[in-house]
């Protein structure tokens, strides 16, 4: 594993403290007046969410985890286990509620996803950034909305409530940004 030092540190980059892997989501760089440089960090641990804020100093090091990422389907979910398969080797893998989280309610049977691996052990999934979700509820359009005023609740096949514009009708198909639970467009 490489070492990585305090000036190699950015956003988005994933470390290891002690076994834990962690990803940087913010990033400040300080200069004090008198005394070292330091950097303030917020990471997000990747085994269970939790985010926590670390100083770094000059000559801290931290290590690179050992983390893969596997393309596999969702398959169901039996009721315990959400249950997943390996596109290339078709072997099957289960996922607890926690390790899925809030992704749950952007994927469908069939879909595609990115399981992170640590160490050889499924640790959590990324949905793709944007699906394609069916409206299954939502409140019928009155004289005089336009696709420009404003926006009403949807329910999609899955179970999440997105904001959509009025004229989006039960039934249609859109998509939906995952990573902010967003309307993008209807799908024609």
């Amino acid at each position: 594993m490489a070492n990585v030092s305090m000036s190699d540190l950015k956003k988005g980059l994933r470390i290891e403290m002690d076994g834990v892997p962690y990803r940087i989501t913010d990033y400040q760089h300080v200069k004090p007046g008198k005394g070292a440089a330091f950097v303030r960090c917020k990471i997000k641990s990747l085994l269970n969410g939790k985010v926590i804020d670390k100083t770094f100093h000059a000559g801290d090091k931290c290590s690179t985890p050992n983390l893969e990422n596997k393309t596999m389907q969702y398959l169901y979910n039996d009721g315990e286990m959400y249950q997943f398969m390996d596109t290339v080797s078709y072997d099957q893998l289960g996922l607890s509620e926690e390790q899925v989280g809030d992704t749950k309610k952007w994927i469908i049977d069939g879909m595609n996803v990115e399981i992170l691996f640590y160490n050889d052990k499924a640790i959590s999934l990324e949905p793709p950034s944007n699906v394609e979700l069916k409206i299954v509820e939502t409140p019928p359009n009155f004289k005089g909305d336009t696709s420009s005023s404003g926006k009403k609740p949807a329910t999609l096949e899955t179970g999440a409530v997105v904001q959509v514009p009025f004229h989006i009708l039960e039934g249609d198909t859109i998509k939906v940004d995952t990573s902010e639970g967003t309307y993008m467009e209807k799908v024609k």
